[in-house]
């Protein structure tokens, strides 16, 4: 069986009351290259950051592409994952625009 390498998506609260979503295979090393300034470019000008949500995987690939799909999300869909309000993801998935052509 071929060994895999585990990941992990995750988002930091940054000084900014911004969000990071990245990912990773080694969580504990990449929080500290965001606090000491070697992570991302939105990081390091938002010093310092905070781990407040991570999911693991069994693989990196899979971490990534959830990496991109929730970086893609609204602010309140990320804060409803990051709270622990899964039923709400849904709801919070309907586009703006959706909403204006139901009327």
């Amino acid at each position: 069986m071929k060994n895999t390498v585990k990941g992990w998506m995750y988002i930091l609260l940054c000084a900014d009351g911004s969000y990071y979503t990245g990912s990773t295979n080694d969580l504990e090393r990449r929080i500290l290259q965001h606090q000491e300034g070697e992570g991302s470019n939105h990081t390091k000008k938002r010093l310092p950051v905070k781990l407040i949500y991570f999911e693991e995987y069994e693989r990196i690939d899979l971490a990534f592409y959830r990496e991109k799909q929730v970086q893609g999300w609204s602010r309140k869909k990320k804060e409803a994952l990051i709270n622990g309000n899964p039923e709400l993801l849904p709801q919070l998935a309907i586009a703006y625009r959706d909403l204006l052509s139901e009327g």
